[in-house]
């Protein structure tokens, strides 16, 4: 029975990436703009306050490296975002909702998802092992760059040119505001080709578990992209193993098939907890 639960979810999770079906969303948009408060003189003269979205700025050179990648401005146009990737335990099926991140990964063993009210975990033949929460938008996160960046909430400094694995380039450290997102102490660079303006190497800490700003760094070369629709998205990655605080050998990489990313509002139910499913603190 729970191998047929597992197939009919995974069917409706691969048919909602590529059904033209529009729903509303229930969620506003996480994007790269900042609400501001505007007072507007209604006829009678009262001032009413109202919201405007206000774009947020990047530094010129950022702005470049989204341009290089299609552009910000078709990433804001996408709604949803799904991928297949070979995991730890075998096929994966990654499904993401841009505007609200509401998240669904099927597997063969286990499925994960966040709806409306966290993140849930679905044991099926074996059980998941390892952290669900942290998991959950893992490899979206690191999918998505550079665009993951423009979220609010972060910031950006400039870094010197830096040699990576004998090629030298530019590079921004992105950091958070306090209480974005799940390991706000998280810090990236984020490596692009002053030629080209493409982003290749993502260097990135971990601090899910502590909490705790961190000096061990980890690395990803952006090893190979591919076009969808109008975006520049990673067709491979490659981690490498790191001696003296730089890349250095190659340690696994992923491949990413069935890429798709479309202006269809996936509905909520897609990301709906089973019954079967339990919540994950």
């Amino acid at each position: 029975m729970k191998k047929l639960i597992l197939m009919s979810a995974i069917i409706v999770a691969f048919s909602a990436c590529r059904n033209d079906k529009k729903t509303t969303g229930e969620d506003p948009r996480v994007d790269g703009t900042e609400l501001d408060t505007t007072g507007i003189e209604a006829p009678d003269g009262e001032v009413k306050i109202e919201q405007v979205a206000a774009p947020k700025t990047f530094p010129t050179s950022l702005q470049n490296v989204f341009m290089a990648h299609g552009g910000l401005d078709r990433w804001k146009q996408m709604n949803n975002l799904c991928f297949e990737m070979k995991g730890k335990n075998g096929d994966e099926i990654h499904t993401v909702s841009l505007p609200n991140r509401k998240t669904k990964i099927e597997s063969k063993d286990w499925s994960i998802g966040k709806d409306a009210n966290g993140v849930w975990l679905l044991r099926h033949d074996l059980s998941y092992e390892g952290n669900p929460v942290f998991y959950h938008n893992l490899m979206f996160y690191f999918y998505a760059m550079p665009f993951i960046i423009s979220d609010p909430g972060t910031n950006y400094t400039a870094v010197e040119p830096t040699e990576l694995d004998g090629k030298m380039y530019n590079g921004f450290k992105i950091s958070y505001n306090d209480n974005v997102g799940d390991s706000p102490e998280d810090e990236y660079i984020l490596y692009f080709n002053p030629t080209t303006n493409k982003m290749a190497w993502l260097a990135y800490t971990v601090t899910f578990k502590d909490q705790k700003k961190s000096d061990d760094w980890h690395y990803i070369k952006y090893d190979k992209w591919q076009e969808v629709n109008g975006l520049l998205l990673p067709e491979k990655m490659v981690w490498y193993n790191v001696e003296n605080g730089k890349p250095k050998g190659k340690k696994m990489d992923i491949k990413f098939d069935k890429v798709t990313a479309t202006e269809t509002m996936l509905d909520a139910s897609v990301f709906a907890k089973p019954a079967e499913a339990e919540y994950v603190k």
